[in-house]
Formats: C-alpha cells, sequence, structure tokens
C-alpha cells in the first residue's frame, strides 16, 4: 500500500510546483517594461495605444517604463487630489498628442518618451498654484506647456544627441521656470505661492525622530509627483517596485541621502544663526 501511494504523492507534489511556477510566471509578466504588451496592442485600437503610452509616459518621470505602474501612480494621485490627478493625465495626454501631430517617431511616443515632461508641468503648476483645487483656468497653461515640452525637446535633443547625453527634464525645468517667470503671487489669472529667499524662516529646535525620518523618505519619493501623503507614497514604492526593485532601492537611497543633506544643512544653519551670522 505504502508503494502504492509514493508515486500519487510525487504526483500531486509535482502538480503543486508545476502550479507555482505558472502562477509565479504568470506575475512577472506584469514586471519590467512589458513589452510583451506592445506586441499585443500592435493590432488594437489607436485610443487603446494611446492609452498604453501615456501610462508609460506616467512613469518615465522616475525612469520606469511599465503600464500597470503608471495606473498604480494615477490612482495614487487620484487618491491624494482628484484634481492633481487630472492635471497629471491631461499633462501626459497633451504633450503626448502633440508629439503625434508635429511627425515625431510614433514608437517614441508609445514608449512615454514625450509624456512625462509635460506630467511633470502640469503637477507643478497645480502644486504651486494658490488658486486652490478645481481652478478650471489653469488648465490652459497646463496643456500648452505640456505641449511646449515637445517642441523643447526635439529641439534639444538634435543638439544634446550628438554628445550622447539625455535631454531628461530639460524641457519641464525650462517651462516651469518661464511660467513662474511671467506670473506672479498677484497674478490674476495665474497666482502662485510666493517664494522665500534663504533664511527667511527661523531654524527650530526640533530633533530628529528616527520614525519621523523614515516616514520622509517615504514621503521623499512621493514628492515626485508632489504627492504629500503616506498611503499614496507608499503606493508610488509599489509601482516603482513593479518595475524593478533596483530601482526601488535607488529611490529609498537617494531620499534618504537628500534627507541627510537637508538636516546638515539645517544644523548648519542653526549654529549660524545661534553665533549671530544672520
Amino acid at each position: 500500500m505504502w508503494m502504492d501511494t509514493k508515486p500519487e504523492v510525487k504526483g500531486a507534489n509535482r502538480r503543486q510546483t508545476n502550479t507555482i511556477q505558472h502562477v509565479l510566471n504568470g506575475l512577472l509578466l506584469f514586471t519590467g517594461d512589458m513589452r510583451h504588451l506592445d506586441k499585443y496592442m500592435q493590432d488594437k485600437l489607436f485610443v487603446l495605444q494611446l492609452a498604453v503610452g501615456a501610462l508609460r509616459g506616467v512613469t518615465m518621470v522616475i525612469l520606469a517604463n511599465n503600464p500597470l505602474s503608471g495606473a498604480l501612480i494615477l490612482i495614487a494621485l487620484y487618491w491624494t487630489s482628484p484634481w492633481m490627478s487630472l492635471l497629471g493625465a491631461l499633462g501626459v495626454l497633451a504633450s503626448m498628442l502633440t508629439a503625434l501631430i508635429i511627425g515625431q517617431d510614433s514608437a517614441e511616443v508609445t514608449a512615454g518618451v514625450h509624456g512625462y515632461n509635460g506630467m511633470l508641468v502640469a503637477l507643478l503648476m497645480g502644486a504651486l498654484s494658490s488658486a486652490g483645487d478645481w481652478y478650471w483656468w489653469l488648465l490652459v497653461p497646463a496643456c500648452l506647456g505640456s505641449a511646449t515640452c515637445v517642441f523643447l525637446y526635439s529641439s534639444l535633443s538634435s543638439v544634446l544627441d550628438r554628445w550622447d547625453l539625455p535631454v531628461s527634464v530639460f524641457p519641464f525645468n525650462t517651462v516651469i521656470i518661464l511660467y513662474l517667470l511671467c506670473t506672479g503671487p498677484n497674478n490674476p489669472y495665474f497666482p502662485h505661492y510666493p517664494s522665500l529667499p534663504p533664511g527667511t524662516l527661523d531654524p527650530n529646535d526640533t530633533d530628529l525622530v528616527p520614525a519621523e525620518v523614515m516616514r520622509g523618505v517615504v514621503l521623499g519619493v512621493g514628492q515626485i509627483y508632489a504627492c504629500e501623503e503616506l498611503g499614496p507614497s507608499f503606493l508610488i514604492l509599489g509601482a516603482v517596485l513593479l518595475y524593478s526593485p533596483l530601482l526601488l532601492l535607488h529611490a529609498l537611497l537617494g531620499s534618504a541621502i537628500g534627507i541627510l543633506a537637508g538636516s546638515t544643512a539645517v544644523e548648519v544653519t542653526r549654529s549660524q544663526y545661534e553665533a549671530g551670522l544672520f
């Protein structure tokens, strides 16, 4: 009887192992850049291809390229603020449609290359605006600024490619600086929060709490998308993990180093303040 049962146990274990392997292989299909999805979408409707490309553009902000990660990030933005989620989505779509209209490489468009600068512009305009949420006039500069990023990207890439340098977020930085220079805190249509010069705020005596530092590391990653809440920031971390665990490690490490540098600068400023240098 024992001889009859042993093959059955081995067969059951083999089937269980195969099931686990199939499940793991299925989960792996949703990680990385999901290039198999592009092959599947080749003969699908243009609207669906544009949606996948837009989701890739959302993740290109953090140097990822996974449409499912992009969906998670949009959910995190909606969790934080539906208004910011709308601005980010419009920024991506405006820049991608502009790239298609002016004849940019369709492969770059569907890969999200022309989407992330537009999203950053729209998100930061919303974060800096002092007019509050659902200020519909803000959609005008958000869409125009996102579209302008495509022209800047195209012109800069033709120059920087000669030295094998990436364009990266140069278009975003250029557009947002010009926007802030052309508007101001008292602008009747597009007011934004005033900037404070260095040394305006007095340094406080708050000591660093390890739990708060860890919280700041997580929020530091979320603030890439102008997200200032802990729950959505964890969701953004999950989106990064889905694309690459190594990228997640680098994101957390960069945020931690930034906090360390910031705390060091605060201590130096506090010492100078106490010494009467300010």
